[in-house]
């Protein structure tokens, strides 16, 4: 495509992977000129977590006014629209197949293209929108209640993949943690705030660093480690000080996320460090990294909290990029639940 088939580009973008059902209208990749998310959280919250067959029907129900909304919102029509971009995995299957079917059925009507994009992308180019001057090549640290990843960007959709979580997701584990607490869903900024009031110090939690050489990430013995301690005081008779467990266990997440992080971005001579996903609105952890990064002269980059957690925004640039470099997808995509992230060039 030439340059000038660049500009004024307006994307729809769709994001059902989970509970939120967002839609988003987008100029140019990184303008946005609306960003709907219809929170279910509350139809949630007395399960404890997300119900996948809810958040379908949630999602069947609220699709269609969100898109009128998205559109109403930036005064613009679906005869506006250059292409459209939705999640096609990872997430849950019921709750894709909603997002895909709206994004296809509107590729289709208009004869525009359609830009299927991985979820764990999209957290990636949430920093994109949040800071219109950032570039490649950086580190990303992707943090989430569904992933864990350790991305080296060198440009846009080119990517290495340095390491991952191996068992649990770093905010999947801070989710079962705050369940073990009482605390409601979701867990992760419970906790966050507990940590606050709490003494990170009180209680010796494990760390994994696994292999000397490797960059992944395994949360698992950590979160045995704090259901066992929960148990044993239960079973001791002594009252637990949560403020203390929130505050240790979660030092203990964010000292390894940093720790790797740093790590990479040092072997990779990476300038800049960017966080992404929903677990990148911690506190503590941003607190971390920013101090961390100043001790070893690297940048820090993170999106505002909105842009953290699931939304069409991030989809509509991720799928931006995707459409200027070429990359379409046909009406026959399908949603993938276990769709990987994986290494890629341009």
């Amino acid at each position: 495509m030439s340059k000038d088939a660049h500009e004024n580009v307006i994307t729809l973008a769709i994001e059902t992977s989970c509970d939120e059902t967002s839609v988003a209208v987008m100029k140019n990749g990184r303008e946005v000129l609306s960003n709907i998310v219809a929170s279910q959280i509350d139809q949630h919250q007395k399960y404890g977590g997300v119900v996948p067959e809810v958040a379908s029907r949630k999602h069947i129900e609220n699709i269609n006014q969100v898109i009128e909304r998205a559109l109403r919102e930036a005064d613009l029509t679906f005869e506006a629209l250059t292409h459209v971009a939705v999640t096609y995995g990872p997430g849950l299957v019921g709750a894709l197949l909603v997002g895909l079917s709206a994004a296809k059925a509107i590729a289709f009507a208009r004869g525009i293209p359609l830009n299927g994009v991985n979820h764990i992308e999209g957290h990636i180019y949430a920093n994109f929108i949040e800071h219109k001057e950032l570039e490649p090549p950086f580190m990303c640290l992707i943090v989430s209640g569904g992933h864990t990843h350790l991305i080296y960007m060198k440009n846009y959709g080119d990517y290495e993949v340095l390491g991952k979580t191996r068992d649990d997701a770093a905010g999947e584990t801070f989710d079962k943690i705050g369940r073990a607490l009482g605390l409601r869903y979701p867990g992760g900024p419970e906790i966050d705030k507990l940590s606050k009031k709490g003494n990170k110090e009180a209680i010796r939690f494990p760390k994994a660093y696994l292999e000397r050489e490797s960059h992944d990430f395994s949360f698992s013995g950590l979160k045995s480690s704090v259901l066992n301690y929960l148990n044993s005081e239960k079973m001791k008779g002594r009252k637990v000080n949560i403020e203390d467990v929130a505050a240790s266990f979660q030092q203990s997440v964010i000292e390894i996320l940093v720790e790797k992080t740093i790590k990479c971005a040092i072997e990779k001579q990476a300038p800049l460090i960017v966080l992404a996903g929903g677990v990148a609105a911690n506190t503590g952890l941003r607190e971390l990294m920013k101090k961390e990064c100043f001790r070893n002269g690297l940048e820090l980059r993170y999106p505002s909290i909105k842009l953290c957690t699931d939304n069409a925004a991030m989809i509509g640039c991720a799928g931006y990029y995707n459409y200027i470099s070429g990359r379409f997808s046909d009406l026959h995509l399908n949603a993938k639940s276990n769709l990987k992230f994986e290494n890629r060039k341009t």
